[in-house]
């Protein structure tokens, strides 16, 4: 049975807690006859990207979609690029601050993401559901698990579908501390995931 490994972060920057992970945990194990993987990546640099590894090592999917939270978009956002920078000003959540660090030394500065990131917008719009390409996964966590997903296909599994998508705010956090933030509920991000696996699943 083919897999997918979908990752997600726990709540971090003083939320409660993460749309993310709240969608990616009740999404299905099986998707169109697809194993569907589900992972909580702590918000560590260096240790969200060890587990990341490990887990590809062991289960060799044929993609993974990490997914995190982007407060104040109002949209799905597929990433289009990773860039091999930890450099932000807020900690992660063991405390810790990077600036101007490679994530690899010796990797390359850039990738692109090995999703289909221009035909799951156009399935996502289809299914009625707001997307948009990004071409800045940042340079918080996000981006350091993208950029090791995508170093780690390059390295060791040329084949490996990879890349990253940006969820907006629950309406619930937007409520509680942003009156007027864009916000997206669970249940629309939760179809959007599906519709973003069978996208992958087609390019495969």
């Amino acid at each position: 049975m083919q897999k997918i490994l979908i990752t997600a972060f726990e709540p971090f920057g003083g939320e409660s807690i993460n749309p993310a992970l709240v969608a990616v945990s009740q999404l299905p194990d099986s998707i169109d006859g697809c194993k569907i993987l589900k992972l909580e990546l702590p918000t560590v640099y260096g240790q969200s990207a060890d587990i990341l590894r490990k887990v590809l090592k062991k289960e060799r999917p044929s993609a993974v979609i990490s997914v995190g939270q982007a407060g104040g978009d109002a949209c799905i956002s597929i990433e289009r690029v990773a860039v091999n920078l930890d450099d932000a000003s807020a900690p992660d959540n063991n405390g810790v601050i990077r600036e101007d660090s490679p994530i690899e030394p010796a990797g390359p500065a850039a990738y692109f993401a090995t999703l289909p990131v221009k035909s799951i917008v156009a399935a996502l719009r289809d299914a009625g559901i707001p997307a948009a390409v990004s071409d800045s996964a940042g340079t918080f966590v996000c981006n350091h698990v993208m950029y090791s997903a995508l170093h780690y296909g390059a390295s060791h599994d040329p084949q490996l579908l990879a890349g990253f998508v940006h969820i907006p705010f629950l309406p619930a956090q937007a409520a509680d501390k942003r009156p007027g933030t864009a916000s997206m509920a669970a249940e629309t991000v939760l179809a959007g995931l599906e519709v973003i696996v069978r996208a992958c699943l087609q390019a495969r």
